[in-house]
């Protein structure tokens, strides 16, 4: 098996979530690359912002909070010990943490552990780093012209190209990712669009956020972003479950696909907005994370707050810095109810913030 030759997004599937993929390993993606959960508890603390003003925005004091690619509960643990300090005063979430993976030891009780979204979700789903990690197919543009796809060896990342691409994929380089000549490559991105219009398909009413490194139509970077990571090091892309396997997302592409008219529209009694794509610098300054030092005549007259303000204003400015985690997209898609009547909730175990 280890010597057949597979497209990547087949590959790269059985490498991340097959029985001993990647993503099974018992420290999780913490072990091997920081995002911006685990780089300060500012970003949890935004996050718990952005629920309270969402169940605000549905005028309920009951919201679902759904994480989608939870990786070990991280940023869900960090929303709810944060939501008392957020003004979220008589508020129930229910939390639910979406991941492949088992549900690790010692997980807040709180926490419903899913292997995928649940259906009727009324409030906030967070997607944080989890569409790059969904597989793609990679394709190469040969010596004619033609796109193919490239076929990879699981041992050892070994290339080859394969058959032209065809049908929805070739539909999907034509408008989104256009080859301007021979040697040119891309992710196609298409199970990423699908699997971004299932995930809003699920709320009835609320916000869906995805968050990645993204790009976009007209400055698609020309060899593609396909790369690995193992422990906390850039590695060569081998898909033997040895390594992350990841690359950047066409977020205006899956902004399209989740958009009003697309996929899953018609499913229930909910009315989409356009979609809007920020960088994270502007989704966090949003949010009131803007990395503004506190003012140096507070350190005479309140030394330790000052420290505590100082260190604070520094986290927040690696969370929006241009050139690093400032430059991940947000893509947003709010979801109006235009039946605000009863439905049946999912069974997770309602954290109470009041």
């Amino acid at each position: 098996m280890m010597e057949e030759w597979r497209g990547w997004r087949e590959a790269a599937e059985a490498a991340l979530y097959g029985e001993t993929g990647f993503y099974r390993s018992p420290e999780g993606p913490a072990g091997h690359f920081r995002t911006s959960v685990h780089a300060s508890p500012l970003f949890a603390s935004a996050v718990a912002r952005l629920l309270v003003r969402t169940a605000r925005e549905l005028g309920t004091d009951e919201v679902d909070l759904v994480d989608v690619g939870a990786g070990r509960g991280e940023l869900l643990t960090g929303v709810l010990a944060a939501l008392p300090d957020e003004g979220a005063d008589g508020l129930v979430v229910r939390a639910c943490a979406v991941e492949r993976a088992a549900a690790p030891d010692g997980l807040d009780p709180r926490i419903e552990w899913c292997a995928e979204p649940p259906e009727h979700i009324c409030g906030l789903l967070f997607a944080n780093e989890w569409l790059d990690n969904v597989p793609t197919d990679v394709a190469e543009t040969d010596a004619d012209g033609v796109d193919r796809y490239v076929l990879v060896r699981a041992a050892d990342g070994a290339e080859r190209l394969g058959e032209p691409v065809t049908g929805a994929d070739a539909r999907w380089l034509r408008r989104w990712w256009p080859s301007d000549g021979p040697g040119r490559r891309a992710e196609i991105g298409r199970p990423r669009d699908e699997a971004w219009a299932r995930a809003v398909s699920t709320l009835d009413g609320g916000l869906a956020v995805a968050v990645d490194y993204a790009h976009e139509l007209g400055a698609r970077p020309p060899f593609g972003t396909l790369t690995g990571f193992r422990s906390g090091r850039e590695v060569r892309p081998v898909p033997d479950g040895s390594c992350d396997l990841t690359s950047h997302v066409a977020l205006d592409a899956c902004a399209a696909a989740g958009a009003p008219g697309g996929p899953g529209t018609d499913a229930g009694p909910a009315v989409r907005h356009r979609p809007e794509v920020l960088t994270q610098r502007e989704a966090l300054h949003r949010l009131g994370i803007d990395g503004a030092r506190p003012p140096l005549t507070r350190a005479s007259t309140d030394p330790a707050g000052y420290v505590r303000a100082l260190a604070a204003a520094g986290e927040a400015a690696e969370l929006t810095a241009r050139g690093g985690l400032g430059d991940f997209g947000w893509l947003m898609q709010r979801v109006d109810r235009a039946d605000r009547e009863h439905r049946p909730r999912p069974a997770h175990h309602p954290a109470h913030t009041g």
